[in-house]
């Protein structure tokens, strides 16, 4: 009955191992397509507030209002739905903002990652991400001088030192590293990254926003 009783706590014990590290995963239904996003556990408080916000519909019929090929797609901005073409968007946001919850270098810029948009350093310094709008990265590769140099760049304006590895991964694979340390990355697409590709090669406005309204038509938590 010991050994019976200690089996049991052991299987106990992994199972609620296994359910803390249950990844959330967000199922986006885009006017382009469909994609999938996983939410990392290591940032609880972005995680919980997408989570919160897919929920209530918060990005239900809400545009990819800001789109820049090679670098990334944005959404989120309230203000976006119902937007009269060629409206100016991205100030719009739910009344608050979240801590930043950098995690480097295991949640990087790369290709397919999902990150929050903030205000700049000049008003926030703190790095505050926005309540509501974030990004899905594109980016591309580059070159070990150019890698080197961008390294460099976020060393002195955030104090990161990439690491080697990453460095060689931005190389081969892609993505923008530039943003590493100055913005929160939240999660990553794990289907679906063919409709980004679409997405980020829309043809847009002088402001970035795309022509064709690109919109999130419904965001469920799976």
């Amino acid at each position: 009955m010991k050994y019976l009783s200690i089996l049991l706590a052991l299987a106990m014990s992994l199972s609620l191992s296994a359910k803390k590290e249950k990844q959330t995963t967000i199922d986006m239904l885009t006017s382009k397509g469909r994609i999938v996003l996983r939410l990392y556990n290591e940032t609880p408080q972005h995680r919980d507030n997408f989570v919160k916000l897919a929920k209530e519909g918060y990005f239900n019929d809400l545009l990819f209002h800001r789109v820049i090929e090679d670098f990334m797609i944005q959404g989120g901005d309230p203000n976006s739905r119902d937007a009269a073409p060629g409206a100016l968007l991205g100030e719009g946001d739910p009344g608050y903002t979240l801590p930043a919850e950098i995690h480097l270098p295991t949640l990087h810029h790369k290709r397919g990652a999902l990150a929050a948009a903030r205000e700049g350093d000049q008003t926030n310094p703190e790095r505050r991400s926005s309540g509501s709008q974030f990004y899905i990265v594109w980016g591309k590769t580059f070159t070990r001088e150019e890698i080197d140099k961008i390294a460099a760049h976020v060393e002195r304006t955030t104090g990161y030192i990439m690491p080697e590895e990453l460095k060689k991964y931005y190389m081969h694979h892609g993505g923008t590293p530039h943003l590493d340390g100055a913005y929160t990355v939240f999660g990553e697409i794990v289907k679906g990254i063919e409709v980004v590709n679409a997405i980020q090669q829309v043809a847009t406005d002088r402001n970035d926003r795309p022509l064709e309204d690109i919109k999130i038509l419904s965001a469920k938590v799976k």
